[in-house]
């Protein structure tokens, strides 16, 4: 849905050496690495460890957009140890696999992906993904959802403390 937002850049990004990979329907200009082709073609065949396994793991797994707080936004790079360490987060919390998970965080943040969502997938609990905040919904979405745990930062609570009654 971004990708018309992304597309002016691509010289730019080129220049710089950044990959842009886009899930959805192409077609894209040349450079552009359409991964739903790539998921459609790939083997359901598990690859040796050799082949995914990183050399070192403080080697970059990924990068996440951080929202500026300390300056301007940028890219933070994320280490393989701490991407799986984030598998670990909602356990360290005394979360578990019955819990539902409500995460109104966004994805491009370390604290909705990497916390969020693969501590989700650490935990094996239910994640229900919330497009956008609302404090006036949020009571009425947990109730509707069975969720367990509310993962937030910042402002949220004081958000929900301040609504009506």
């Amino acid at each position: 849905d971004l990708f018309g937002s992304v597309e002016p850049l691509l010289p730019s990004l080129r220049e710089d050496g950044v990959a842009v990979w886009v899930l959805g329907a192409g077609p894209y200009p040349e450079g552009v690495v359409a991964l739903q082709e790539l998921l459609d073609a790939a083997s359901e065949e598990l690859q040796p460890e050799e082949v995914w396994e990183p050399e070192d793991m403080n080697d970059t797994c990924l990068y996440i957009f951080t929202s500026g707080t300390t300056g301007l936004p940028k890219a933070a790079r994320v280490s393989h140890l701490k991407a799986i360490m984030c598998l670990s987060f909602y356990e360290l919390v005394g979360a578990s696999s019955k819990d539902v998970v409500y995460l109104a965080l966004p994805l491009y943040h370390m604290a909705g992906s990497l916390l969020g969502i693969v501590g989700c997938l650490g935990i094996g609990a239910t994640c229900v993904l919330k497009e956008k905040f609302s404090a006036s919904h949020f009571w009425e979405d947990c109730r509707a959802e069975g969720v367990t745990v509310f993962q937030y930062i910042g402002e949220l609570c004081r958000y929900l403390v301040n609504q009506p009654q």
